[in-house]
């Protein structure tokens, strides 16, 4: 996969919902009280949120949201970031907004003024270190044509699509923009199919976009098989192999595979002493693979920065590094050299 060299103000702008996460530990027992389905991500309305927050246990607020986080990580990885999303002028805007500009990434997308407050993702984690998640998307609703910067997008050599962004409908035509003008300035974009649930809602306009302008998709096992019906992942990644450029498939403790029209890479996952919380594992797989990418690493190597980066996150809870990344990456994306 070539990621074009020509002259780019950032690595990698990523679009997508800007949420506050609040996290907390759970069981099973909570989880179908709530309807929740375990290691999901369930759209609640504002009513329900209130209940879920009520019940949980204690929590620990931080700034979240899929791509957001892999941005953040981007940025300690020493990659040019940028973030397209949207929050309400209230404080979990305004804290979302200080924390990911703090990490690097430039934000500059104005907050809304009216409307629902910024959104929040009750984020339940159970003793197995499975996630589940509840998410309220208040303001992220709000995001549209309008916010896409254009000359961001076309000045940035990777534009990276959230797959949960699909569900608001003025964000489908705020991505389907983005989309257009990153390719009409011959640029990369890469998509996060970033839940089978979304995969099961959208599935046919996202095989077009698989098989069309998306340039790299991410996607776990549930994800992929999701997305072509097929209870076999060989046969579902057979499917999207030749239509999609690149195709990178996480497979928790088993690596991942990498793999393009030529050739199918498996790349094992990073020994980790202790598994405390999944989430943020596959954001922080994307960057470290986006961050090898740009670096223009081998794909291997891609995805060995990327299981260094997932193995960091999941080591402690929360889902973004508590370390830096950057001498994890370097350690690992040296093994290439000495095999």
């Amino acid at each position: 996969m070539v990621v074009s060299d020509a002259p780019a103000r950032y690595d990698v702008v990523g679009i997508g919902n800007a949420i506050v996460d609040v996290l907390s530990h759970s069981d099973h027992q909570f989880l179908e009280a709530h309807g929740l389905p375990k290691g999901g991500m369930t759209l609640i309305d504002s009513e329900m949120a209130e209940r879920v927050y009520a019940g949980m246990g204690s929590a620990v607020e931080v700034s979240g949201g899929s791509v957001a986080n892999t941005m953040a990580a981007l940025a300690m990885l020493g990659a040019r970031a940028a973030y397209i999303g949207k929050v309400r002028d209230d404080d979990f805007g305004r804290v979302f907004a200080h924390d990911i500009r703090a990490a690097g990434v430039d934000f500059d997308v104005p907050h809304a003024t009216d409307g629902a407050p910024t959104a929040r993702c009750h984020v339940l984690v159970t003793a197995d270190a499975e996630r589940t998640m509840a998410t309220h998307l208040g303001a992220c609703l709000e995001l549209g044509p309008d916010d896409i910067d254009r000359d961001v997008i076309a000045s940035s050599r990777i534009t990276y699509l959230e797959g949960y962004m699909w569900d608001p409908p003025r964000a489908i035509d705020a991505l389907r923009i983005a989309v257009a003008v990153a390719k009409e300035s011959s640029r990369t974009v890469a998509l996060s199919l970033s839940d089978p649930f979304c995969v099961d809602r959208h599935r046919a306009e996202w095989r077009d976009l698989i098989e069309g302008p998306v340039d790299i998709v991410f996607a776990n096992e549930d994800e992929m098989r999701s997305m072509y019906e097929e209870p076999d992942l060989d046969r579902a990644v057979a499917r999207a192999r030749g239509r999609c450029p690149l195709v990178v498939v996480t497979r928790s403790e088993k690596g991942s595979l990498v793999v393009t029209a030529d050739e199918v890479h498996e790349v094992p996952a990073d020994a980790v002493d202790r598994i405390v919380d999944t989430t943020g594992a596959g954001d922080m797989f994307a960057a470290g693979f986006l961050h090898g990418l740009v670096e223009g690493m081998s794909l291997p190597n891609c995805a060995r920065a990327g299981a260094a980066a997932a193995a960091e996150v999941i080591a402690h809870f929360g889902a973004r590094p508590e370390t830096d990344l950057r001498p994890l990456v370097a350690a690992a994306t040296t093994k290439e050299a000495r095999a």
